[in-house]
């Protein structure tokens, strides 16, 4: 089974043609101005949080493990997990997003990626999750839903259907996407 990253997931909701170029065309691509100052951001971000308190995450206490690192060969998933509080038996994964907009689709999805991730290595039933925004410093609590799990299920399916067929997905119907992708010059149709 080819073993997929979480951050595939979210790409796979933005845009297919990403997952494509990952898996049957890989190349070099230069990293967009947004993306390196994201990454600046939740860097930065991630560095403080060692310090900083559960209380902007509505949460009292709890164990705070920063960049968990979770691997599932049976899933065929990996990837890194922002943040994760562990009270007891209740393990809580919270994803920082550097934007000014709500929690898209895309960032849900990988949000219950981890929860699968995290189910399976601790052997247990996560109800919950968190996305926080780091600029407004808002949190969002994302339910895991029975339909949330089974479309990232889909969605993994999708992925390695795509990188078995070698056949590249039709363009995005959002183009605007597509001006600050870092793919954009290889798509040839936009």
């Amino acid at each position: 089974m080819l073993e997929i990253k979480v951050t595939d997931i979210k790409q796979y909701i933005y845009c297919r043609r990403i997952i494509y170029f990952t898996y049957c065309m890989p190349l070099e691509v230069a990293k967009t101005y947004k993306m390196k100052y994201g990454k600046e951001k939740h860097d930065r971000t991630e560095e403080l949080e060692k310090r900083r308190t559960l209380q902007r995450y509505g949460l009292e206490s709890g164990e705070k493990r920063c960049s968990v690192w979770l691997e599932s060969k049976k899933l065929g998933l990996k990837g890194k997990l922002d943040l994760l509080v562990i009270k007891g038996n209740e393990y809580v994964p919270i994803e920082l997003k550097y934007s000014t907009r709500k929690p898209g689709l895309h960032h849900k999805y990988q949000l219950t990626a981890y929860v699968r991730l995290l189910e399976y290595k601790y052997k247990t039933s996560i109800r919950k999750g968190l996305i926080h925004l780091i600029p407004s410093k808002d949190t969002f609590e994302i339910k895991m839903t029975s339909n949330l799990r089974k479309k990232v299920r889909e969605v993994m399916e999708n992925i390695r259907k795509i990188a078995v067929t070698e056949r590249m997905p039709d363009v995005v119907r959002e183009r605007g996407k597509c001006k600050d992708c870092e793919y954009r010059n290889f798509c040839g149709d936009i």
